[in-house]
């Protein structure tokens, strides 16, 4: 019989990680994303973890545009044309130098790709003298975190073919690319010529390992010094090894109900309310997901501060207000506790998909929860294609997904997906509010600090009360690292491994 660790990695992922293993000086990283090609707009987040290829535009841990390429910009008065002044005396891996001719021709690139720079009103991209110009057709506040997006990694010229394909990755990052060997392997080494602080660690080694299970081997066996993405039953393993930290940091991706709000028993911003009093959301943290931190009482996690509502009380399930609220409705419950109204039972399908392992099983959960209220819940696993086929044929329910709000910084990208006259595929459905559309439309326009925080808190709020989606559950992002790493930090926004900041323990 084959070895359990063996017949987990399989034979050639065995051997790749066996290539790494406790070799001297590299920090050897797994993670679950494999490295699928070398052009930004596919595979760019790999090498923007790696600190390999970096953008204009770096955001801090709430998300807020800070310098990186661009050490500076400026905005016109009609909000058309922004100027970017790129950092002086940065260099690419091939020693040739970052200009403001090269940095617009590798927008001009991710601008003609399927990518977030499509979702701006881009009218040109062209260099002006030591600066990068930006013409909109109309006012994109949040510009510079699009930015900041991995698909607009600036490359060097010598990284393209004649088809505007990049072919190799040459970047302006502390760490450059020594070998690569798609899908699976990377390794990096310090770059000299880094205009920034020079990284204490000098080789780096990434793998990627899809099963969860693998990885955590890894972990305890000492082939990797850092693994990222814990299914919760390794977590919990894990933490009792002292040789290994085990990090967890919530990230701007939420587990939500998506509901269909034109369905007669679930019109009312009542009965959304009701549904989400009678969901034990710490019991599901605690039990399912291993973090009881995760329990969801709004749609925004702490880690979007500008639109995280701290006032909102915690994720508590109330049975009683919760029906209380459906009697008000007209729901009657009969001698097994199950509601009725004009001879209808309170029947709903939860759609739901096993794509991610943890939704299936809070599906089960919130099953058995609705059923104490008197709800009666069918779950149908299937294809995660089936939630936004049924928001589009009218057919869907209740869809139980997760929703990630930093696929740029800047949450409103995806919002204006979401909750905008039509709703969204991973949004609202048969919901709209028309101040909410108008807050959005002026968040495009504004620019000002204090404006954009109370738009923010506004909006924030009145999907909190109208519940059009349903938060369940925060994402959590874990890793486990090797004592022999210290310095280690996770980026909430998973742009960034932060390896330059680490460093070997003495």
């Amino acid at each position: 019989m084959m070895p359990l660790r063996s017949s987990l990695l399989g034979a050639g992922l065995l051997a790749v990680a066996a290539s790494t293993h406790a070799t001297e000086g590299v920090l050897d990283i797994v993670a679950p994303w494999e490295v699928g090609s070398t052009d930004p707009s596919k595979a760019g987040y790999v090498y923007t973890r790696l600190q390999i290829g970096e953008t204009l535009v770096e955001v801090d841990n709430q998300g807020h545009p800070q310098p990186s390429l661009a050490e500076s910009w400026t905005v016109s008065d009609d909000q058309l044309s922004w100027r970017f002044a790129l950092r002086p005396g940065v260099r690419f891996h091939d020693g040739s130098p970052l200009t403001a001719e090269v940095a617009a021709k590798a927008l001009q690139l991710a601008l003609a790709k399927p990518g977030m720079l499509t979702e701006a009103p881009i009218a040109a991209i062209t260099a002006e003298g030591d600066e990068l110009l930006i013409r909109l057709n109309s006012p994109f506040a949040p510009l510079p975190a699009l930015l900041a997006h991995s698909s607009a990694q600036i490359l060097a010229p010598a990284s393209y073919n004649e088809a505007g394909e990049a072919t190799q990755v040459i970047g302006t990052g502390p760490y450059r690319i020594e070998q690569l060997q798609m899908p699976q392997k990377l390794t990096a080494v310090a770059f000299n010529d880094y205009w920034g602080e020079a990284p204490a660690i000098e080789q780096i080694s990434y793998l990627a390992a899809g099963r969860g299970e693998t990885r955590a081997l890894m972990a305890e066996s000492g082939d990797a010094d850092i693994v990222f993405t814990l299914d919760p039953a390794s977590q919990a393993r894990l933490q009792r090894n002292n040789r290994l930290s085990v990090h967890s940091e919530p990230i701007p991706r939420t587990v939500t109900l998506k509901v269909n709000a034109g369905h007669p028993f679930l019109a009312e911003p009542e009965a959304r309310r009701a549904l989400s009093l009678a969901l034990d959301r710490t019991g599901m943290a605690v039990a399912l997901l291993r973090t009881p931190e995760a329990a969801a009482n709004q749609l925004f996690p702490p880690s979007l501060t500008d639109w995280h509502l701290s006032e909102v009380a915690g994720a508590e399930r109330d049975l009683e207000q919760a029906r209380a609220l459906l009697a008000g409705l007209g729901w009657q419950a009969d001698g097994k506790g199950m509601l009725s109204r004009n001879g209808e039972p309170f029947k709903l399908t939860l759609t739901t998909f096993a794509d991610r392992p943890e939704l299936p099983l809070l599906a089960t959960a919130m099953q058995d929860q609705l059923r104490e209220l008197g709800v009666e819940l069918t779950v149908n696993v299937t294809n995660s294609s089936e939630i936004p086929a049924g928001h589009r044929d009218g057919s869907l329910q209740l869809g139980l997904m997760a929703r990630n709000f930093a696929l740029v910084p800047d949450p409103l990208g995806t919002l204006l997906q979401d909750y905008g006259p039509e709703g969204g595929d991973w949004g609202a459905m048969n919901w709209q509010s028309p101040r909410l559309g108008e807050i959005l439309q002026q968040l495009l326009a504004h620019t000002d600090g204090e404006t954009l925080a109370s738009l923010r808190r506004e909006a924030a709020g009145i999907l909190h009360q109208q519940l059009p989606v349903i938060p369940v559950a925060w994402y959590q992002q874990t890793a486990a690292v090797s004592s022999k790493v210290e310095g280690f930090s996770i980026d909430p926004f998973e742009r960034n491994y932060r390896v330059s900041e680490m460093r070997w323990a003495q």
